[in-house]
């Protein structure tokens, strides 16, 4: 038996259970659209970057076998591209479900054979107005080099058979006749879903690929053509960054530069309309240089169906998930002072359930207070307009001395965070562009104050989650707040090392990747592993989003021979198997998928009953505790650590959204028994709202 569980296969089974909540009849409609988009667009990065890099192992005939394990590249794509044609004919029928299921609600969803006279004259227009202005119409026959193919964009390919041959005879003949084709590129900056005006309750939206579709003949009527069709394609690259050399050139300008290559990276999947003709898809994988080592997946009508993601509610807030208002911490103000609070006590916020304005107030209290000299952060992923930047930018126009490490290199988020590292630069904050080698990936902020006799006194945040707004509203992640002195001057000697990182620093209360997570962790585990041969009360309790190192697995596996108790909430890749007799017995393993995304990293050791528990950035894989800049910090507030415990606690007792992991694939849902349904993140909210209440009722 492999004692690791393949890790491609295992995230394609994460996105197996994305699919399950769409296909699950106990989630609303809408919600149901929006996991298909989920499911589509995680499908999207997947190929760009994980199915590109075995790819290009392949193609460079790399030895994977100290990567892949025991399975071949050219073998893992096959594997890979025969699950996701599964997936996608899977996803199909789901669509066509819900798609029924949103007619009994007076919801449909036509196509452009299905058009109305009021919708014609409304859809005329509609194309003559907003669609035409911003079509790309190219044809192909003629041109030597085929056009670019953008991987975010969907595509019309268009096949036009002529009425004449060559010679002006009319032919009854479809091989005589000339035929030729063209790609239409469906705008983005149009919204995909069209809603149509109505006269009755009965509500329509038509897709813009059939708007185009409806109005084709007046795109190419000055052609004499006899028949047109018009199925859509998409293609997906390797979105691999490639660095200049050029010494002259700045490092932002370094990214920006790869970030436009990426967009001529190698294709690697090619996604069509399986009702295509033959000798049109024969044209395009032709033109388009595409092969047998890409991943050729005939799908349905449509693509790029990660925009169900952004389907219009239509005001029918009946068909979505029930939107919890976010609550408050108590004890801690948004409308007084948060420093003065934190000052005398540690606090969490753990967000969506609680108000991710706290964090913004902080930062926006910080820019405005006389008293603050400086304001030190790290920026990962950002929110399209960011109220923490804006702070930022107010602190520093405050005189406040701002440093930014921000990551260029966040995946897909590179051309974002250097639009706003540009707009910080100007305002005379200090960037700091990451460790060379090295991801910064930590979630960490450090501010100064004059208090007493002229003395520094430090107020700080480490998290679990990006510094965004927009996804704080659907990831789950946690964020202490804290005036401990211990801590953040561990915190300050993070950046200390981004400013001169060949000097590593020794840390006594934080755990720091690449140099200190994997034997502090082993050491953890360790200890647990000695009380559980003396007797002594020994587990491992650890959520996570994704387990694929390999020496932490084995580790854990020597943790349960030696009889502790290990309780794994894993959302995604779970590379270890648990369960197996004589190797993982003590070990269980769980994921969550939900309405929110489970993102928080979250670790308990027992510590003979004294227990350690520690927030972090990190997941246990490689990159994250090798090759990135990751931060762990201990959680010392009895109350907090409590809280942490029990959240945990009750994750784990989830039975109604909780999937088992397991070597089989088989997303099978937990065991329910005699157990009521337990629904974590809806308990979760529960909890602190009972927490608010039993302190209102003290008070």
């Amino acid at each position: 038996m492999n004692p690791y569980i393949d890790r491609e296969k295992s995230w394609l089974t994460f996105n197996a259970r994305v699919l399950q909540e769409a296909a699950d009849q106990n989630v609303p409609l809408l919600d149901r659209l929006r996991f298909l988009g989920i499911f589509s667009n995680n499908l999207d990065e997947f190929f760009r970057v994980r199915y590109a890099a075995i790819r290009r192992m392949s193609l460079e005939n790399i030895d994977t076998k100290p990567i892949l394990g025991d399975i071949s590249a050219d073998q893992l794509l096959k594997d890979i591209t025969e699950i996701v044609i599964e997936h996608q004919s899977e996803s199909l029928r789901i669509l066509n479900d819900i798609e029924k299921k949103l007619e009994k609600e007076g919801i449909y969803i036509i196509n452009e054979k299905e058009i109305n006279k009021q919708q014609s004259a409304f859809i005329k227009d509609f194309f003559i107005q907003k669609v035409s202005p911003e079509l790309v119409t190219i044809m192909l026959n003629d041109l030597v080099e085929f056009p670019l193919i953008k991987d975010t964009s969907g595509y019309l390919a268009v096949k036009l058979v002529m009425k004449k041959n060559k010679a002006g005879i009319i032919s009854q003949l479809l091989n005589d006749r000339e035929i030729r084709y063209a790609i239409v590129e469906i705008p983005k900056t149009i919204n995909r879903f069209v809603v149509l005006p109505s006269n009755s309750e009965k509500q329509h939206i038509i897709l813009l690929d059939d708007v185009i579709r409806y109005s084709i003949d007046s795109i190419f009527n000055i052609f004499d053509y006899d028949s047109i069709d018009a199925h859509m394609i998409k293609i997906t690259r390797d979105a691999q960054l490639e660095f200049d050399s050029d010494l002259s050139k700045s490092f932002i300008e370094k990214i920006s530069y790869s970030v436009k290559e990426r967009r001529v990276g190698e294709p690697v999947r090619f996604v069509y309309d399986q009702a295509i003709d033959k000798d049109t898809l024969d044209f395009f994988l032709s033109r388009m240089k595409i092969d047998s080592s890409d991943s050729i997946i005939p799908g349905g009508r449509y693509h790029n169906r990660r925009d169900y993601m952004d389907f219009p509610n239509l005001g029918r807030y009946d068909l979505l998930y029930k939107q919890n208002v976010p609550l408050p911490i108590q004890g801690l103000t948004l409308d007084g002072s948060m420093l003065e609070s934190i000052k005398e006590k540690d606090y969490l916020l753990h967000a969506p359930y609680q108000s991710f304005s706290y964090v913004i107030r902080f930062l926006r209290e910080a820019a405005l207070d006389p008293k603050v000299q400086s304001i030190k952060i790290t920026l990962y992923r950002l929110s399209k307009n960011s109220q923490i930047v804006s702070s930022l930018i107010n602190a520093a126009k405050n005189g406040k001395k701002v440093t930014v490490q921000i990551e260029l290199q966040a995946r897909f988020d590179e051309a974002s965070n250097i639009s706003y590292a540009e707009q910080m630069q100007e305002e005379g904050i200090n960037l700091i562009f990451g460790v060379k080698g090295l991801k910064v990936h930590s979630k960490i902020c450090v501010v100064e104050r004059v208090e007493k006799d002229d003395e520094i006194t430090r107020y700080g945040f480490v998290s679990t989650g990006n510094f965004s707004e927009s996804s704080a509203k659907i990831y789950t992640d946690v964020t202490l707040f804290t005036s401990n002195s211990k801590i953040l001057k561990d915190i300050s000697k993070v950046f200390e090392f981004f400013e001169v990182n060949y000097r590593v620093h020794r840390y006594k209360h934080l755990i720091v990747s690449p140099h200190y997570t994997r034997s502090r962790f082993v050491k953890l585990i360790d200890r647990e592993i000695k009380n559980a041969l003396e007797g002594k009360p020994a587990y491992v309790n650890l959520k996570m989003n994704s387990l694929s190192d390999y020496k932490m697995i084995d580790k854990l596996y020597d943790a349960s021979l030696a009889g502790v108790k290990v309780k794994l909430i894993i959302r995604g890749i779970c590379c270890l198997v648990p369960g197996v007799k004589k190797l993982s017995e003590n070990i269980e393993a769980i994921s969550i998928v939900d309405n929110y995304l489970e993102h928080s990293r979250l670790f308990i050791f027992c510590n003979n009953d004294d227990p350690e528990v520690f927030i972090s950035s990190a997941d246990f894989m490689t990159r994250n505790i090798d090759a990135r800049v990751e931060v762990t910090c201990p959680i010392y507030d009895i109350e907090i650590k409590n809280d942490l415990i029990e959240t945990f606690e009750i994750g784990w007792k989830a039975n109604v959204k909780a999937r088992l992991h397991s070597d089989k694939f088989e997303n099978q849902y937990r065991k329910r028994g005699d157990e009521k349904p337990f629904r974590a993140q809806q308990e979760m909210y529960k909890h602190y709202q009972n927490k608010l209440e039993v302190i209102t009722e003290v008070l």
